[in-house]
């Protein structure tokens, strides 16, 4: 039976005038980042740094960019180890393409390394849990040699710390002999890698991993050796966020991705007071993946904060939890002894968290009834 339209009318106001009285509505408003401002400013007052600048998006829009400092939209710094998020993105674009294997030994491209070290895989070359060094020893030069090939055979002759897979420990000479091997399965230098997988289809006109310093001609180091802008990361971001692809072009599979984020430490030996219980308390194994740390864990053991902090505080990272991807880009000043800018800037992403939470009112809507 058909109502009257008179009747039907307020039964409808009736109706869904209970279920508003029910639900409570979410009221948005525009996110205030000031306390993050007055966080970054008080580093910056402090001298800390010089400049910074920073970006925040939510489900792939923009919610807030600014610029701290001598910091602006065309700085390039040095982003240290947060360098490593995408060297592991170029290495599993090469797994992608079937050029290389994530279970590849080191031995089966580089033969020469004939002891233990040459057991190692790929996977553990990007997750610190190889066995090697985490840096030259003391004593020894830095780092820094004109190539990959020069830097690998240096690498070559260190004892190994451990049997791979057994102890996870955080550094980058490992990850160096990961690109050497990409070098050889390809027949391109690291740059070229980088740029042909990552950069270039990201749009990335101001990111390299060479020269690694001002006086230019040295080699890449992916565990701690590029350069970049905010623009260039946030792209970068975007696509990781967003399971590969980029503007509707898939860039990484989603197979990738899940590799990359994935637990490859539990089944290692991980040192108390690691960079995810420092931050955030409490012991866990499943602290890295590939190229990024798992900061925080659901019930299911899914990584839903993912980061690749750095020393000198530049800061990208991945909060599932609130759909929200930024980077804080710095560099600290190495005259600032009393401050450690790696287990600082992690707090930004709280503070984010801090300023959606308060954007949302909740009320109960009350409708009057006719």
């Amino acid at each position: 039976m058909r109502l009257p339209h008179k009747i039907f009318i307020p039964l409808l106001v009736i109706l869904f005038g209970q279920c508003f009285d029910v639900f409570p509505q979410k009221i948005a408003k525009v996110p205030s980042f000031k306390p993050l401002e007055s966080k970054i400013q008080t580093w910056i007052d402090s001298g800390y740094y010089k400049g910074a600048s920073l970006y925040i998006a939510q489900h792939n829009k923009k919610l807030y960019e600014h610029y701290f400092g001598n910091h602006n939209k065309h700085t390039v710094i040095f982003i240290a180890s947060a360098g490593k998020w995408l060297a592991a993105a170029a290495i599993a674009a090469l797994v992608d393409a079937g050029k290389l294997s994530w279970n590849d030994s080191v031995r089966k491209w580089l033969p020469e390394f004939n002891d233990v070290k040459g057991e190692a895989t790929l996977i553990q070359l990007m997750s610190h849990t190889a066995g090697y060094p985490a840096y030259q020893p003391v004593g020894r030069p830095m780092d820094i040699y004109q190539n990959l090939s020069e830097s690998v055979a240096e690498i070559k002759n260190l004892p190994p710390d451990t049997m791979p897979g057994t102890r996870f420990r955080y550094g980058g000479l490992a990850m160096n002999v990961a690109g050497r091997m990409a070098e050889i399965a390809t027949g391109k230098d690291w740059e070229t890698i980088f740029q042909e997988e990552i950069a270039i289809p990201l749009g990335m006109k101001n990111t390299f991993f060479t020269p690694v310093d001002s006086s230019g001609g040295h080699a890449p180091m992916l565990g701690g050796g590029a350069r970049s802008t905010l623009e260039d990361y946030r792209r970068f971001l975007e696509m990781i966020a967003s399971d590969g692809v980029f503007k509707g072009k898939r860039i990484l599979s989603r197979k990738a991705i899940d590799m990359m984020q994935s637990d490859h430490t539990s089944n290692s030996e991980v040192q108390p007071y690691e960079f995810v219980q420092q931050v955030h308390g409490g012991r866990r194994q499943d602290i890295y993946g590939l190229g990024e740390w798992r900061e925080e864990v659901d019930v299911q053991g899914k990584a839903i904060l993912l980061s690749s902090p750095s020393w000198a505080g530049a800061y990208p990272w991945i909060d599932k939890q609130s759909a929200v991807y930024g980077f804080f880009m710095t560099h600290v000043d190495t005259e600032a002894h009393d401050f450690n800018s790696f287990l600082a800037s992690p707090i930004i992403a709280q503070y984010v968290r801090n300023a959606l939470a308060a954007s949302v009112d909740f009320r109960e809507s009350k409708t009057r009834e006719k």
